[in-house]
């Protein structure tokens, strides 16, 4: 009986691969296979993000607010997918001008996109149609960053019509400039997997959001002080926080797109520790400043470190890592603060964890970067310390400069047309009666809120 479960186990083993293989035994359709296989994970990974992001904006808010934040969070992702399809990815990507001087501002082709059933081995690494998914899914989550700032306030209809032209040209002009061969990628800007054209471009876009909508009704006192507007699930918060931890190892590691010699791993290596020591920093920090351990600054470090470390995963050696971290969690901390000084309204600290983190993280690069793994990887120059030159530090704030500029003004014109002749924010007694019930006709927490006319719960 022995003898004759191990036959049957090796023929199984010898007959298979066989028949997987058939059409063509060679290693570069096993290596496509395997890449493919990976990228989809990614990309699954990067998807699920979005139930981080969901958990994070309806814990940080209030209970009268969280049925919107759900719903509104997945009929953008869909929309979303929609655009970029039509329209996003062919100006990100698309190749149809690759030989015009305007490619290097943006991209032109492959609208519409068709990516055919399969890929070719002799000339792919992986088929087009999962490359397009893994790149829908970081659109998405700048997308996802942007409604930080819309938190509580916006009309449903805004979230539509900014939809359609932040994942139509918004986001896919800066990421050609730096993934899709522009100008920037030309220059040698080194942004792996998207600290800049993911998250600096969604906390630009949610600032300008901030500014047009201006503060929620009761955030700030005439004397200029703050109050605090307490978030109605913390236990929510730091569920996404573990959510969005898990998939940034689709985002980061995920942006290999193969599966190689195993340089994913090292890439999701780096990725740990500077998440782990933006969390530390934050709460130690937050401890010696208000005597108190804070969780949410710790949460808030937390994802700091992971957007931070997102530009330099790949670029820089494990005790870099750290240090990216570390300043990030304590960068994060201070920031939340500065920006409510200047009185500007963030609900979630998109501005602090996305903007500021994502600043620090791409100027990073230009004074940690190695030159081997910049070698390596095939992307601009080692930094400062490896190298003594200022070089890649350049590159990396032109990144920083003209991508966040090019945002904020484009958002600005958006949202500005938009406040002028739809509307961007809802009246005084929709905001006070919540999103949930204004926007939708319907609780998200039907048996915790009273019908109107007998109180509401915020």
């Amino acid at each position: 009986m022995v003898k004759k479960t191990f036959l049957a186990l090796g023929l199984m083993t010898i007959v298979f691969p066989i028949v997987a293989f058939a059409a063509d035994p060679s290693g570069a359709m096993l290596d496509m296979g395997l890449n493919s296989l990976w990228v989809m994970l990614a990309f699954i990974l990067v998807l699920l993000m979005q139930g981080g992001f969901i958990l994070l904006e309806a814990g940080s808010t209030r209970m009268k607010n969280a049925g919107h934040v759900a719903g509104k969070t997945i009929f953008t992702v869909g929309l979303a997918a929609l655009i970029y399809w039509a329209v996003g990815y062919g100006i990100a990507f698309g190749g149809a001008n690759a030989e015009s001087a305007i490619s290097k501002f943006i991209g032109w082709g492959d609208f519409f996109v068709n990516p055919g059933t399969s890929g070719d081995p002799a000339s792919e690494s992986y088929p087009s149609a999962v490359f397009f998914l893994f790149q829908l899914a970081f659109a998405a989550i700048s997308l996802s960053i942007a409604w930080g700032g819309f938190a509580e306030r916006a009309k449903l209809s805004s979230y539509v019509v900014f939809t359609l032209f932040y994942i139509a040209i918004i986001y896919p002009v800066v990421a050609h400039w730096i993934w899709g061969g522009g100008w920037l990628a030309d220059h040698g800007a080194q942004d792996f997997a998207g600290s800049t054209v993911v998250h600096l471009s969604g906390a630009v876009a949610a600032f300008v959001a901030t500014i047009l909508l201006k503060p929620r009704i009761g955030k700030f006192n005439k004397d200029g002080s703050a109050n605090e507007i307490l978030g109605h699930n913390q236990v929510f918060t730091a569920l996404s926080v573990l959510l969005l931890w898990v998939g940034w190892f689709g985002f980061n590691a995920g942006s290999t797109v193969a599966i190689g010699d195993g340089f994913f791993t090292y890439v999701a290596f780096t990725t740990m520790l500077g998440a782990g020591a933006g969390g530390v920093a934050a709460l130690l920090i937050s401890w010696a400043v208000t005597g108190k351990a804070d969780i949410t600054a710790m949460l808030n470090g937390t994802l700091g470190g992971l957007v931070a470390i997102t530009a330099s995963c790949a670029f820089v050696d494990p005790w870099a890592a750290v240090v990216i971290g570390l300043v990030s969690g304590v960068l994060v901390f201070y920031s939340v603060k500065m920006f409510e000084k200047l009185k500007v309204d963030d609900p979630i600290y998109a501005l602090s964890v996305h903007g500021m983190a994502g600043i620090w993280g791409t100027l990073a690069n230009g004074i940690f970067a190695t030159q081997e793994l910049a070698d390596k990887v095939g992307v601009g120059t080692g930094g400062l310390i490896d190298t003594g030159s200022w070089k890649q530090m350049w590159v990396q704030l032109q990144s920083v400069v003209f991508a966040g500029v090019f945002v904020f003004v484009a958002s600005f014109i958006v949202l500005g047309i938009m406040k002028k002749i739809i509307g961007f924010r809802v009246t005084e007694e929709q905001e006070i009666i919540g999103l949930d019930l204004s926007e939708h006709g319907a609780y998200g927490y039907p048996e915790q809120l009273k019908k109107p006319g007998q109180g509401i719960q915020g």
